[in-house]
């Protein structure tokens, strides 16, 4: 797919090229074929516009901004790259430019407050490997996005996973941002206490902003005591929407959750060619997560498997031991990968829509109505607690019937959850791939806002240009 906007002239890369080797070590700067490739283009999306036309590996905040003011004296465009997992074509590079990689050095931990319980990071730090080091300390950082994703791209998106229902999205996990801005300056959004009322958050500003506004090199993150127990459970139901009806019931019960994941019939298919040993049913089936003291859980157990069986739900398994919770939770930890088995050659669009957790069954029975009149497959896994759903589109991207195919059950999604006063995205980000959603959403005038907050700070359009906003109607 080309792209219609056009990129910067050589000879402002090429001044930006030489300028860039005379501030960094050779090999922190490069213009190699795969580098750009690896930079620009990801086999997890479908909205690869372009590669950057160099690559640095920056090693401080403080070469950071003197790659940015070499950007910006030349009008070249910046991205920052992380863990390289998004989906919706947030790093690829409509115009070129120069990508600021993060992953290479700039993914250390600065500072860590254990009797605060905060810790300052740098962009590239990959959060499994955050809460490895806080295991020790019987801590960790709830945000469970994709394997690989980077803190970098996590604020970028404002990213969650399944831990949402019970700890919040990046959002709530953010105390402050030092960021770059397109000028070279550097602001720090506040200081390091839990709470602050002191002027305009602009922490949550950069927050989701996926580096349109700005370079964040650093985060201080706040870090959440281990809970003294986890287990697992699963039920199956006769029908989706049997299952999905679990999930209000559950919040009016006042249920801490850890985790309530459904996965329909079609997925549990999957799962159970993948797995068979298993022993799933291939019926649509929650997955949930129990975490606090053991009183607690046995408590909320019994409160759910009450409500599952008024639900339809057959038999309520739950683990008792390690292993067992290992094994009940594969299903849902590897559906993604079993979602191939449906489908010879196939790729998979992996969409992301929020609703309101009232509408979450109306949202599914329209949807699963929509895609069985498709010829494609479409599995799929949904944040069940907080209303966030994930239709897998599997096609082969090798026959543009299909593609399109895929395309246009993907946009019946977007539009059905704005219809229903949802989100075009619970959790993945906006990024070139949904901007020409945003509108529709939020309407005219918070998008002219939007645009409005973009030239203030970023009057020269350098600040990864060509996502997130819808271009701007014109008069």
């Amino acid at each position: 797919m080309s792209s219609s906007v056009p990129a910067k002239p050589k000879n402002a890369i090429q001044q930006a090229f030489f300028e860039l080797q005379e501030l960094l070590p050779s090999e922190h700067v490069t213009v190699d074929e795969e580098a750009l490739q690896l930079h620009g283009y990801s086999d997890n999306s479908y909205h690869n516009e372009g590669c950057p036309n160099i690559v640095v590996y920056p090693t401080s905040t403080e070469e950071v901004v003197k790659i940015v003011k070499i950007a910006n004296k030349l009008e070249v465009p910046i991205i920052a790259f992380s863990g390289g997992t998004s989906l919706e074509g947030h790093f690829t590079a409509p115009q070129g430019g120069i990508c600021i990689s993060f992953t290479e050095h700039m993914d250390k931990v600065i500072e860590f407050h254990p009797d605060d319980l905060d810790i300052v990071v740098q962009p590239g730090v990959q959060w499994e490997n955050l809460n490895a080091q806080l295991k020790e300390h019987g801590l960790f950082f709830p945000m469970d996005p994709g394997p690989g994703a980077c803190i970098g791209g996590m604020v970028g998106t404002g990213c969650s996973g399944t831990n949402a229902v019970r700890w919040g999205t990046m959002r709530e996990w953010v105390i402050n941002l030092t960021v770059v801005l397109p000028d070279g300056k550097v602001v720090k959004t506040r200081q390091r206490p839990r709470k602050s009322s002191a002027g305009y958050d602009l922490t949550k500003l950069f927050i989701g902003s996926e580096g349109t506004l700005g370079i964040v090199t650093e985060a201080t993150l706040k870090l959440a005591v281990r809970p003294q127990e986890e287990t697992v459970a699963v039920c199956d139901f006769p029908t989706v929407r049997d299952a999905a009806a679990v999930v209000p019931d559950l919040t009016r019960a006042g249920v801490q959750i850890g985790a309530v994941e459904l996965l329909d019939e079609e997925m549990m298919k999957a799962v159970r060619l993948a797995s068979p040993q298993l022993g799933y049913e291939e019926r649509p089936t929650l997955f949930f997560k129990f975490v606090g003291s053991k009183p607690q859980i046995e408590h909320e157990i019994k409160v759910v498997s009450e409500l599952a069986k008024k639900h339809q739900g057959g038999k309520f398994k739950y683990a008792t031991t390690q292993a067992e919770k290992d094994e009940l939770w594969e299903g849902r930890k590897t559906c993604l990968w079993s979602a191939t088995l449906l489908k010879e050659n196939a790729s998979v669009w992996t969409t992301d829509v929020v609703v309101p957790v009232s509408r979450l069954p109306e949202l599914i029975a329209e949807t699963k109505e929509d895609v069985s009149k498709s010829y494609l497959p479409c599995p799929f896994a949904g944040h069940a607690g907080d209303g966030n759903f994930h239709l897998f589109i599997l096609f082969d991207k090798e026959k543009p019937g299909e593609f399109e195919e895929a395309t246009r059950l993907n946009q019946n999604l977007i539009e059905r959850a704005i219809k229903m006063e949802g989100s075009i995205t619970g959790e993945h980000g906006v990024g070139f791939g949904k901007k020409k959603y945003l509108r529709a959403e939020l309407g005219d005038e918070t998008i002219d806002l939007m645009w409005t907050i973009k030239n203030a700070i970023d009057p020269k359009g350098i600040m990864n240009p060509g996502k997130v906003l819808p271009d701007p109607k014109k008069d």
